[in-house]
């Protein structure tokens, strides 16, 4: 499919696309996927940067999507699905307030726990440091709302749904945005009163045009991405200057039984075993910006432990007891 929209393309949107063997078994997405991105934090082996050249990276069915780019100095920087969260939630925002349709249309943004604490504090506007978050009330001029839901798509998508406009992505670079039929209804018949009403109203129905609403097209979520960083004028960096990512760790234990670990608040608090939370708790309390959780795999008998913290030492510390 990409090869064909480089063809229909052509000259007007130049994709260079590495890495396509489809018909040779396990080539396709290896290490250079996706996941290998996002986990490994590291440029596939296989794509060369120059300073401020950017890519992204799908997983083998193209359901997911992670950018990335070199710096001045040629550093690798990872734009994960927090940043895509950020970069379109407030696209939209922008777009609906300039429309003249802020009062009719709710826009919401959806995250799991996995969301890096500087993308929440972001996209609501609230709380964060100047060298944290960078100032955005000219940007998102009143509270975004914004609901944690438990891990999967199923969650974040019927939690979507109950907007006028609900955007998700998860920080593995899976997700999209959804126009309601009444969302859509308003932005089709509503009457510009100025210019910039009218450009706005326009943006807004390329944005439903150029979407996947049904989750897990890549590709679709890429040309949005695009088309947002050529409106807005922005390169890597700038994308990435948004807010600044708490440095962070997701690792998985080995325990005996799954199902002992039981969760609530989206799975961001253990109700069980008995007294791990409250352990979690004090440990994370040591280290400022401090945040974990603990949640079982649903697969498998592992629990993955994230954690993150505003030093990158704090983050990588071994603060959680083993849980064997």
């Amino acid at each position: 499919m990409a090869e064909k929209f480089k063809v229909y393309l052509g000259d007007a949107f130049i994709i260079h696309l590495v890495n396509t063997a489809i018909h040779t078994s396990g080539a396709l997405n290896n290490s250079c996927g996706a996941d290998f991105v996002k986990v490994n934090q590291k440029l596939p082996p296989l794509i060369s940067l120059q300073p401020g050249q950017r890519a992204c990276s799908l997983d083998g069915d193209a359901d997911r999507l992670i950018y990335y780019y070199a710096d001045e100095r040629g550093q690798f920087h990872m734009l994960d699905g927090d940043k895509i969260t950020a970069l379109v939630a407030s696209f939209i925002v922008e777009l609906v307030k300039a429309a003249g349709l802020d009062e009719q249309i709710k826009v919401g943004v959806i995250q799991t726990a996995y969301a890096n604490g500087s993308s929440t504090k972001y996209l609501s506007a609230v709380g964060g440091t100047e060298d944290t978050v960078r100032t955005i009330s000219h940007i998102i001029p009143q509270r975004l709302p914004i609901k944690c839901v438990p891990t999967g798509v199923k969650h974040l998508h019927h939690a979507a749904e109950q907007y006028d406009i609900g955007v998700y992505f998860e920080a593995n670079g899976h997700g999209t945005v959804l126009f309601s039929p009444v969302a859509q209804e308003l932005i089709s018949i509503h009457n510009p009163s100025n210019p910039t009403q009218s450009a706005a109203l326009t943006n807004l129905k390329n944005v439903i045009d150029v979407i996947n609403q049904t989750v897990g097209d890549a590709l679709s979520d890429a040309f949005l991405v695009e088309a947002v960083l050529a409106h807005k004028s922005y390169d890597g960096v700038e994308w990435d200057s948004l807010y600044r990512d708490l440095p962070n760790r997701l690792v998985k234990v080995v325990v005996s039984d799954r199902n002992a670990f039981q969760t609530e608040d989206a799975e961001r608090r253990l109700v069980s075993p008995p007294g791990l939370q409250a352990k979690v708790d004090e440990l994370v309390g040591k280290y400022e910006g401090g945040r974990s959780f603990v949640r079982p795999s649903g697969t498998e008998d592992v629990v993955r432990v994230y954690a993150e913290a505003t030093s990158r030492p704090h983050a990588d510390g071994k603060f959680l007891p083993s849980t064997r």
